[in-house]
């Protein structure tokens, strides 16, 4: 392992403000980001780098790569849920095993954006496709963990009023917000990108960089609620990521996807949702454990992607194409 890539992705500045925040929470400072403004930031993030990627799937066009990417990461999402609730049901019940892996087989935007900015750093080109990747993989894993759910009860018979459901899955705020995006940018490609270019671009570090601060308050928070799981789910929640990215690596190798192109996927196959699935798991499987599922996605999975399985997943990258 070339622990230069580790070193330069820990020594950018969004990584460091991400240890500042958990360091805060620690020492036990009074450091605190009012609530409406991560949720701003949040907002702004998927509006940046949705725009950016439609203006760049126009330039690019639909190709036969990007179907069959788009293709494969719908299949992810799905597959994901399937295998790995029934590795989580060697040791939880149905209720708690559809809700985490409904969350690992979603994605988080965040991670991805952190991906694309250390890319980005490196000199690595990638295609504002990847995108729309992102977007698709968000939802069915909600669908996939409450179809198992249903399965696997006890009467199989449980009822979800599936309107909701897939109005939660389909137009919660970042989905939409993302796909919107995305399509703008699509329909109004160079002439909107130059327009909008000094507040998508000019404030998008400053804005990620502050972003992540505050998630390492949060996900420093949520480390107390790990001593409730166990050392099975902080295994599961370092191993399975990993698992994941290896399992898009070589689905992006058979693609012939580019390197910048490679990480991304692999990154989106190995994140983990902590805000659209976990509100839906909330309104439509209230049996599961809230602190189960957000804590091991929170505070371990996306922490670990964030330091180590970014340029983890890129070391692979460099050996599989060599």
């Amino acid at each position: 392992m070339d622990l230069s890539l580790i070193v330069s992705n820990i020594l950018n500045p969004p990584i460091l403000f991400f240890f500042l925040g958990m360091i805060a929470v620690f020492v036990k400072s009074d450091l605190e980001i009012p609530a409406p403004i991560p949720k701003l930031f949040s907002l702004y993030l998927l509006f940046a780098i949705g725009f950016k990627g439609g203006v760049e799937l126009i330039k690019s066009g639909v190709t036969q790569e990007v179907i069959l990417t788009l293709a494969a990461a719908m299949m992810m999402a799905c597959v994901v849920p399937i295998y790995t609730f029934f590795i989580l049901k060697l040791k939880l019940d149905t209720y708690d095993a559809a809700a985490i892996a409904a969350t690992y087989g979603s994605i988080s935007a965040v991670t991805f954006i952190t991906a694309s900015a250390f890319l980005t750093e490196l000199g690595i080109t990638f295609d504002g496709y990847m995108v729309a990747a992102l977007a698709l993989m968000e939802s069915p894993a909600i669908i996939v963990g409450l179809i198992l759910v249903n399965v696997f009860t006890a009467d199989g018979k449980r009822e979800f009023s599936w309107p909701e459901v897939l109005q939660e899955a389909f137009l919660n705020s970042s989905v939409f917000l993302l796909v919107g995006s995305l399509l703008i940018g699509v329909l109004t490609g160079e002439r909107g990108w130059h327009m909008l270019e000094p507040f998508t671009q000019g404030l998008f570090y400053g804005v990620l960089t502050f972003f992540l601060l505050d998630m390492g308050l949060v996900a420093a928070r949520r480390i107390k609620d790990l001593q409730k799981t166990g050392v099975f789910l902080i295994l599961f929640a370092i191993l399975i990521p990993i698992l994941n990215a290896g399992i898009g690596l070589v689905i992006a190798k058979l693609i012939g996807m580019p390197q910048g192109d490679s990480l991304l996927f692999a990154v989106l196959c190995a994140s983990a949702s902590y805000i659209a699935v976990p509100a839906a798991m909330r309104m439509t499987v209230p049996e599961a454990n809230p602190s189960l599922y957000v804590s091991t996605a929170l505070a371990v999975t996306f922490p670990f992607n964030i330091i180590v399985g970014i340029p983890l997943y890129l070391y692979g990258i460099n050996l599989f194409w060599r």
